[in-house]
């Protein structure tokens, strides 16, 4: 374990400790102070070399900083303590004072049903909710007109898509990947939503059957950035899911032309061809230097499905990251809604109906209910 994972991990075990302590004996306990103190000075030397960090819970995962964090026994507690105090998102910022920490081990040692309103962000620690109820999908009573996100389609940039192609181009002439473009492009997607002032979603009109691979990715891009914004995701994490996702089928360039764009349907020994782009692409990514990790993980994982029942295969038990779940949503969803040559795009209902039918198979449940969220106020162009 690295230097500033440790003092992670000394900071949380000492916040749980002292948040146990404080539950049972009070906040004024002397060993509630003395761990309180011992937590203050975990974090503030972890915040000496960065200007905050964020820990993020979606369902039963903590993601410290992007990282997702194998649950051991005190931080399987930490994060139910956060779940049940309504805690999506906590983020420490450097400044943080010994009052605000003590502030944080009382909230968090109140039972579920005390108010609630103790909770409240203060200059250096801020609380956000990570709203993934089950509630909420199209048809539900509790999404009207009123409370619909706003969603607009504007076209893709063609300079963008342009400049993707020619990074694309690269790569398939044995050339290396030009990882500083990819992040370029992200950065525009992303610059885009932060000028709208709130996560829309943003999707590429077809305008080539032959260009689909290049307008694919892009929209996958933006499809996870939308999922990611919504579940309060920011920051460098940001740009690698963005970064994932526009490289999530690099390996599909190591593939036969007459297979990505044949009509009818694959053979046996045609589809066994192209199982193996994930391998090949995340290969290529883990010899390029520069790539984000999470691109190499995500080219490798996004066809895995929900249970494990994709391709490659991988052992039992297997732990997908998130990123990877979000961007087998994204796929799945742009590859029925883009117009292909053999076939129109699916209407946003019956895809809808799809994604629900194949939730905790194929799907990630509460990550694709999210994404229905977002998808909800989507003009359905097509119909």
């Amino acid at each position: 374990m690295n230097s500033v994972n440790q003092h992670i991990h000394d900071f949380l075990r000492n916040l749980l400790s002292a948040t146990a302590n404080a539950t049972l004996y009070g906040t004024e306990h002397p060993q509630v102070a003395r761990l309180s103190s011992q937590a203050y000075s975990s974090i503030c030397t972890l915040l000496e070399s960065r200007a905050d960090i964020t820990l993020l819970v979606v369902e039963h995962e903590l993601i410290i900083d992007g990282q997702p964090q194998d649950l051991t026994l005190f931080l399987n507690r930490f994060t139910q303590i956060l779940k049940s105090r309504g805690i999506g998102t906590l983020k420490l910022l450097t400044g943080i004072t010994k009052s605000e920490v003590n502030a944080l081990i009382c909230g968090l040692s109140k039972n579920q049903d005390n108010d609630v309103q103790a909770m409240t962000s203060s200059d250096h620690v801020r609380y956000g909710k990570v709203d993934l109820r089950v509630s909420g999908l199209p048809g539900d009573a509790d999404l009207n007109e009123s409370n619909k996100p706003v969603i607009t389609l504007p076209d893709m940039p063609r300079e963008e898509l342009a400049r993707f192609m020619e990074i694309y181009e690269t790569v398939k002439n044995k050339h290396k990947l030009q990882i500083n473009g990819v992040f370029d492009v992200v950065a525009g997607f992303i610059d885009v939503f932060k000028k709208e002032g709130k996560p829309l979603l943003s999707m590429a009109a077809l305008r080539d059957t032959d260009e689909y691979t290049f307008t694919h990715s892009t929209n996958v891009c933006v499809l996870n950035l939308a999922q990611s914004m919504a579940l309060g995701i920011e920051g460098q994490l940001l740009n690698d899911i963005g970064v994932a996702a526009m490289l999530h089928d690099i390996g599909k360039l190591y593939i036969p032309e007459e297979i990505l764009t044949k009509k009818d349907s694959l053979s046996d020994a045609e589809f066994a061809i192209m199982k193996q782009h994930p391998v090949k692409g995340s290969r290529h990514l883990l010899e390029t230097s520069g790539v984000p990790k999470l691109a190499v993980i995500t080219a490798y994982e996004h066809h895995l499905k929900f249970n494990l029942s994709g391709y490659p295969k991988v052992s039992p038990g297997w732990q997908q990251n998130i990123c990877s779940h979000m961007t087998t949503i994204s796929d799945f969803f742009d590859a029925l809604r883009t117009r292909r040559s053999y076939r129109e795009p699916m209407s946003m209902e019956d895809i809808s109906g799809l994604m629900v039918d194949m939730m905790s198979t194929d799907l990630h449940p509460t990550l694709t209910r999210n994404f229905l969220r977002i998808m909800s106020g989507l003009i359905d162009t097509a119909d």
